[in-house]
Protein backbone atom coordinates (compact mmCIF):
# COMPACT_ATOMS: atom_id res chain seq x y z
CA UNK A 1 0.00 0.00 0.00
CA UNK A 2 1.50 3.14 -1.00
CA UNK A 3 1.81 6.35 1.81
CA UNK A 4 -0.05 9.19 0.77
CA UNK A 5 1.04 12.97 0.20
CA UNK A 6 -0.96 14.29 2.99
CA UNK A 7 0.75 18.03 2.80
CA UNK A 8 -3.01 18.87 1.07
CA UNK A 9 -4.76 18.55 4.25
CA UNK A 10 -4.63 21.95 6.36
CA UNK A 11 -2.65 22.24 9.64
CA UNK A 12 -4.98 21.69 12.80
CA UNK A 13 -5.02 23.78 15.84
CA UNK A 14 -4.92 21.56 18.51
CA UNK A 15 -3.14 18.03 18.24
CA UNK A 16 -3.49 15.44 20.40
CA UNK A 17 -0.38 14.34 22.47
CA UNK A 18 -1.87 11.03 22.99
CA UNK A 19 -4.48 9.35 20.68
CA UNK A 20 -5.74 5.68 21.01
CA UNK A 21 -7.61 3.76 18.62
CA UNK A 22 -10.33 0.84 18.75
CA UNK A 23 -9.30 -1.11 15.62
CA UNK A 24 -13.26 -2.25 15.63
CA UNK A 25 -15.03 -4.33 12.78
CA UNK A 26 -12.30 -6.68 10.57
CA UNK A 27 -14.68 -9.81 11.05
CA UNK A 28 -17.64 -7.34 9.59
CA UNK A 29 -15.44 -6.34 6.76
CA UNK A 30 -14.54 -9.61 5.57
CA UNK A 31 -18.60 -11.34 5.85
CA UNK A 32 -19.65 -8.09 3.62
CA UNK A 33 -17.31 -9.16 0.60
CA UNK A 34 -17.83 -13.10 1.38
CA UNK A 35 -14.27 -13.22 3.07
CA UNK A 36 -13.50 -15.42 5.74
CA UNK A 37 -12.86 -13.41 9.00
CA UNK A 38 -9.01 -13.62 9.02
CA UNK A 39 -9.18 -11.94 5.97
CA UNK A 40 -10.69 -9.48 7.64
CA UNK A 41 -7.86 -9.41 10.14
CA UNK A 42 -5.26 -9.39 7.57
CA UNK A 43 -6.38 -6.17 6.03
CA UNK A 44 -6.68 -5.07 9.34
CA UNK A 45 -3.04 -4.97 9.73
CA UNK A 46 -2.47 -4.33 6.72
CA UNK A 47 -4.11 -0.82 7.29
CA UNK A 48 -1.88 0.20 10.30
CA UNK A 49 1.03 0.88 7.72
CA UNK A 50 -1.17 3.86 6.42
CA UNK A 51 -2.71 5.06 9.87
CA UNK A 52 0.76 5.09 11.63
CA UNK A 53 2.34 6.90 8.05
CA UNK A 54 -0.47 9.41 9.12
CA UNK A 55 -0.13 9.28 13.17
CA UNK A 56 3.83 10.68 12.01
CA UNK A 57 2.45 13.00 9.26
CA UNK A 58 -0.59 14.80 11.18
CA UNK A 59 1.88 15.20 14.15
CA UNK A 60 0.46 12.65 16.92
CA UNK A 61 3.29 12.00 19.35
CA UNK A 62 1.61 8.98 20.85
CA UNK A 63 -0.68 6.29 19.51
CA UNK A 64 -1.99 3.14 20.97
CA UNK A 65 -3.54 0.60 19.29
CA UNK A 66 -6.34 -1.63 20.79
CA UNK A 67 -5.34 -5.19 18.87
CA UNK A 68 -6.39 -8.54 20.75
CA UNK A 69 -7.81 -7.96 24.24
CA UNK A 70 -7.79 -10.58 27.00
CA UNK A 71 -11.67 -11.37 26.17
CA UNK A 72 -10.51 -12.37 22.85
CA UNK A 73 -9.57 -15.49 23.75
CA UNK A 74 -12.48 -16.49 23.91
CA UNK A 75 -12.61 -16.57 20.08
CA UNK A 76 -12.78 -19.91 17.79
CA UNK A 77 -9.23 -21.28 18.28
CA UNK A 78 -8.78 -20.96 14.23
CA UNK A 79 -9.14 -17.00 14.51
CA UNK A 80 -7.42 -16.47 17.78
CA UNK A 81 -4.34 -18.36 16.58
CA UNK A 82 -4.20 -17.00 13.33
CA UNK A 83 -4.37 -12.72 15.13
CA UNK A 84 -1.49 -14.32 16.91
CA UNK A 85 0.28 -15.41 13.40
CA UNK A 86 -0.95 -12.12 12.00
CA UNK A 87 1.08 -10.25 15.35
CA UNK A 88 4.06 -12.03 14.00
CA UNK A 89 4.21 -11.67 10.43
CA UNK A 90 3.54 -7.91 10.86
CA UNK A 91 6.51 -7.53 13.57
CA UNK A 92 8.65 -9.37 10.99
CA UNK A 93 7.78 -7.31 7.86
CA UNK A 94 7.19 -4.13 8.85
CA UNK A 95 9.14 -3.26 12.46
CA UNK A 96 12.54 -2.52 10.24
CA UNK A 97 10.57 0.26 8.12
CA UNK A 98 8.94 1.15 11.58
CA UNK A 99 12.26 1.70 12.56
CA UNK A 100 13.91 3.62 9.75
CA UNK A 101 10.80 5.99 10.36
CA UNK A 102 11.96 7.03 13.86
CA UNK A 103 8.74 5.16 15.41
CA UNK A 104 9.33 3.46 18.66
CA UNK A 105 7.48 0.21 19.72
CA UNK A 106 6.27 -0.44 22.78
CA UNK A 107 3.93 -3.50 23.75
CA UNK A 108 0.92 -3.00 26.48
CA UNK A 109 -0.69 -6.43 27.87
CA UNK A 110 -0.12 -9.45 29.78
CA UNK A 111 2.67 -11.25 27.48
CA UNK A 112 2.46 -14.44 29.80
CA UNK A 113 0.20 -16.55 27.73
CA UNK A 114 1.93 -15.41 24.34
CA UNK A 115 4.05 -18.50 22.62
CA UNK A 116 7.40 -18.06 23.40
CA UNK A 117 8.41 -17.26 19.75
CA UNK A 118 5.57 -14.50 19.63
CA UNK A 119 6.89 -12.86 23.04
CA UNK A 120 11.02 -12.75 21.82
CA UNK A 121 9.76 -11.30 18.28
CA UNK A 122 7.87 -8.26 20.49
CA UNK A 123 11.00 -7.98 23.05
CA UNK A 124 13.42 -7.81 19.79
CA UNK A 125 11.08 -5.23 18.29
CA UNK A 126 10.64 -3.16 21.59
CA UNK A 127 14.80 -3.38 22.08
CA UNK A 128 15.20 -2.12 18.72
CA UNK A 129 13.25 0.98 18.27
CA UNK A 130 13.83 2.21 22.21
CA UNK A 131 15.69 5.30 21.25
CA UNK A 132 13.28 6.09 18.09
CA UNK A 133 11.00 9.44 19.21
CA UNK A 134 9.13 10.41 15.90
CA UNK A 135 6.50 8.32 17.83
CA UNK A 136 5.78 6.11 20.18
CA UNK A 137 3.53 3.64 19.06
CA UNK A 138 1.49 1.14 21.98
CA UNK A 139 0.64 -2.27 20.42
CA UNK A 140 -1.60 -3.09 23.09
CA UNK A 141 -2.22 -7.12 22.78
CA UNK A 142 -3.62 -9.25 25.39
CA UNK A 143 -4.63 -6.34 26.96
CA UNK A 144 -7.74 -5.57 29.13
CA UNK A 145 -8.26 -1.84 30.97
CA UNK A 146 -9.57 -3.69 34.24
CA UNK A 147 -6.65 -6.45 34.20
CA UNK A 148 -4.01 -3.61 34.19
CA UNK A 149 -5.70 -2.17 36.93
CA UNK A 150 -5.56 -5.11 39.15
CA UNK A 151 -2.25 -6.01 37.82
CA UNK A 152 -1.37 -2.29 39.04
CA UNK A 153 -3.07 -2.66 43.00
CA UNK A 154 -1.33 -5.75 43.16
CA UNK A 155 2.62 -4.19 42.69
CA UNK A 156 1.60 -1.57 44.73
CA UNK A 157 0.73 -4.66 47.47
CA UNK A 158 3.57 -6.21 46.84
CA UNK A 159 5.90 -3.15 46.80
CA UNK A 160 4.40 -2.38 50.59
CA UNK A 161 3.01 0.99 49.89
CA UNK A 162 0.94 2.38 52.95
CA UNK A 163 -2.99 3.06 52.04
CA UNK A 164 -2.59 6.75 52.98
CA UNK A 165 0.49 7.56 50.10
CA UNK A 166 -1.51 5.01 47.53
CA UNK A 167 -2.64 8.60 45.06
CA UNK A 168 -3.73 9.27 41.54
CA UNK A 169 0.09 9.18 40.41
CA UNK A 170 1.02 6.19 42.36
CA UNK A 171 -1.22 4.43 40.49
CA UNK A 172 0.00 5.87 36.80
CA UNK A 173 3.48 4.63 37.88
CA UNK A 174 1.92 1.00 38.03
CA UNK A 175 -0.13 0.85 35.04
CA UNK A 176 1.60 -0.03 31.21
CA UNK A 177 1.40 3.37 30.25
CA UNK A 178 3.69 4.55 33.07
CA UNK A 179 5.56 7.54 31.90
CA UNK A 180 3.06 8.42 28.95
CA UNK A 181 0.13 11.14 29.12
CA UNK A 182 -2.84 10.53 29.89
CA UNK A 183 -5.15 9.80 26.38
CA UNK A 184 -6.49 12.81 24.99
CA UNK A 185 -8.64 11.63 21.71
CA UNK A 186 -10.47 7.54 21.71
CA UNK A 187 -11.21 6.43 18.01
CA UNK A 188 -13.58 3.42 17.73
CA UNK A 189 -14.05 2.02 13.87
CA UNK A 190 -17.31 0.42 12.93
CA UNK A 191 -20.14 2.76 14.18
CA UNK A 192 -19.72 1.04 17.66
CA UNK A 193 -20.65 3.21 21.01
CA UNK A 194 -18.51 1.20 23.44
CA UNK A 195 -15.46 1.46 24.55
CA UNK A 196 -14.78 -2.33 25.22
CA UNK A 197 -13.02 -2.52 28.64
CA UNK A 198 -9.92 0.14 26.66
CA UNK A 199 -7.61 1.99 29.04
CA UNK A 200 -10.53 2.78 31.19
CA UNK A 201 -8.09 4.80 33.73
CA UNK A 202 -6.00 7.05 31.51
CA UNK A 203 -8.93 7.57 28.96
CA UNK A 204 -10.81 9.02 31.78
CA UNK A 205 -11.50 12.75 30.26
CA UNK A 206 -10.45 11.62 26.78
CA UNK A 207 -12.77 12.85 23.95
CA UNK A 208 -14.30 10.25 21.83
CA UNK A 209 -15.06 9.79 18.07
CA UNK A 210 -16.94 7.52 16.42
CA UNK A 211 -16.28 6.12 12.57
CA UNK A 212 -18.56 4.85 11.04
CA UNK A 213 -16.40 2.94 8.45
CA UNK A 214 -14.54 -0.86 9.66
CA UNK A 215 -10.92 -0.52 10.28
CA UNK A 216 -9.92 -1.89 7.08
CA UNK A 217 -11.28 1.61 5.54
CA UNK A 218 -10.05 3.62 7.84
CA UNK A 219 -7.75 5.90 5.95
CA UNK A 220 -6.01 9.08 6.08
CA UNK A 221 -9.24 10.94 5.09
CA UNK A 222 -11.11 9.29 8.55
CA UNK A 223 -7.73 9.45 10.15
CA UNK A 224 -7.87 13.74 9.24
CA UNK A 225 -11.57 14.05 10.26
CA UNK A 226 -11.47 12.69 13.42
CA UNK A 227 -8.48 14.74 14.68
CA UNK A 228 -10.45 17.86 13.20
CA UNK A 229 -13.21 17.05 15.27
CA UNK A 230 -10.78 16.84 18.67
CA UNK A 231 -9.78 20.27 17.69
CA UNK A 232 -13.06 21.58 17.85
CA UNK A 233 -14.41 20.10 21.21
CA UNK A 234 -13.54 22.62 24.18
CA UNK A 235 -12.19 20.16 27.38
CA UNK A 236 -13.34 20.76 30.51
CA UNK A 237 -11.85 18.67 32.71
CA UNK A 238 -14.75 18.53 34.80
CA UNK A 239 -14.57 22.71 35.58
CA UNK A 240 -16.11 25.43 34.17
CA UNK A 241 -15.38 27.39 31.03
CA UNK A 242 -14.67 31.09 31.23
CA UNK A 243 -18.03 31.66 29.72
CA UNK A 244 -19.49 29.37 32.51
CA UNK A 245 -20.92 25.94 32.73
CA UNK A 246 -23.04 25.33 29.61
CA UNK A 247 -24.40 21.85 30.85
Amino acid sequence: MAEQDLSEYPPLSNIPTHVGVIMDGNGRWAQARGLPRLAGHRAGVENLRRVVHAAVEFGVPILTLYAFSTENWSRPEEEVQGLLQLLYEGLDKEVDELHKSGVQLRHIGDPAPLPDTLKAKIQAAVELTRNNDRLIMNIAFNYGGRQEIVRAVRRIIEERIPPAEVTADVIDAHLYTAGLPDVDLVIRTSGEFRISNFMLWQAAYAEYYIARVYWPDFDEAEFYRALQAYSQRERRFGGLTQAGDRS
